[in-house]
């Protein structure tokens, strides 16, 4: 029999039993990939990951990311939470840990910076892995079904819906204030509906709904629900806040901007998490979105294969 160490952590929040919740296995060495996503499905959270020693020796890891039905490219809170996690050891298959780190994944190398409080790792910022793609907008009419909205919630003053991404693709969409963002509920025939005929690869179709007020209009509210995935709502999404952050900054008439954003999201649930965005724009084109968040231990345990 195998056993497999693990710890879980709620990330994006300092407070325990809030954020989003993740599991990180700091050694998956020896796990199958069937075992990794049996593991990602028996855990049910939104996404667990996997660490593996570096294929590039000057790269900290290679970290795999299963959400419970497959297996993603990229995600906000599992970079932020693994780092944290990682963060507290001395060493990392042989080599130092340090105030930075660099992960190796699918859609590229996410480049990490630890945040410290006396000495005391606390959370981490990372830099999403590639530019800001945007692709094909969806229809107002779709989207508000897909939420149970009425097609008339769904705000087009700023942009119409539309698949964006940093490293996975959201359909995005802004809702008119916060009670049509509370009264939103997934219907998830609807949304397999909307995936047939608009889906984005292999990641379905995830809805990152959210307000915000013109008289402060960097402090935003969200909600992101992926039913398709087996994560009904999310508490808090890194990479769909980062997509909403780079795309509404990239819409600004500036050619130049430096932005800093914060994302409110998972109020819904009672898992309130605060997502922490600076995005830089050069010459008219996105050029870093930085993810940052607060991390808390919640348990360690060991998984018999």
């Amino acid at each position: 029999m195998t056993n497999a160490a693990y710890v879980t952590v709620d990330v994006f929040t300092s407070e325990r039993f809030a954020g989003n919740p993740l599991a990180v296995f700091p050694d998956a060495r020896g796990l199958s990939d069937e075992a990794m996503q049996k593991i990602a499905a028996e855990f049910n959270y939104s996404e667990v990951t996997f660490v593996l020693p570096p294929e590039d020796p000057a790269n900290s890891a290679r970290v795999r990311i299963f959400t419970p039905t497959m297996e993603i490219p990229f995600a906000g809170h599992p970079n932020v939470g693994t780092a944290f996690v990682l963060g507290q050891r001395n060493e990392l298959f042989g080599s130092p840990v340090g105030d930075t780190l660099r992960f190796e994944e699918k859609a590229g190398l996410v480049d990490v910076k630890l945040h410290r409080k006396h000495d005391v790792v606390v959370g981490a910022a990372i830099r999403a892995p590639r530019k800001l793609t945007v692709g094909r907008s969806v229809a107002a009419e779709l989207v508000a079904r897909c939420a149970s909205l009425d097609a008339a919630a769904i705000r087009l003053s700023t942009h119409a819906p539309v698949f964006a991404s940093v490293g996975l693709p959201f359909v995005l969409a802004e809702v008119d204030g916060l009670d049509a963002l509370a009264a939103a509920r997934p219907n998830a025939a609807i949304f397999a509906e909307a995936a047939d005929g608009q889906g984005n690869g292999n990641h379905d179709f995830s809805l990152f709904l959210y307000t915000r007020s013109t008289d402060r209009p960097w402090q935003i509210r969200a909600r992101m629900f992926a039913p398709l995935d087996n994560v009904t709502e999310d508490p808090a999404t890194g990479s769909a806040s980062a997509a909403l952050g780079a795309y509404l900054v990239s819409l600004l008439p500036d050619a130049d901007a430096k932005i800093s954003i914060t994302i409110e999201q998972g109020v819904e649930m009672g898992r309130r998490s605060m997502i922490e965005l600076v995005v830089q724009k050069s010459s008219g084109e996105i050029t870093d979105v930085e993810i940052a968040g607060r991390c808390v231990d919640v348990m360690q345990g060991t998984i018999r294969l």
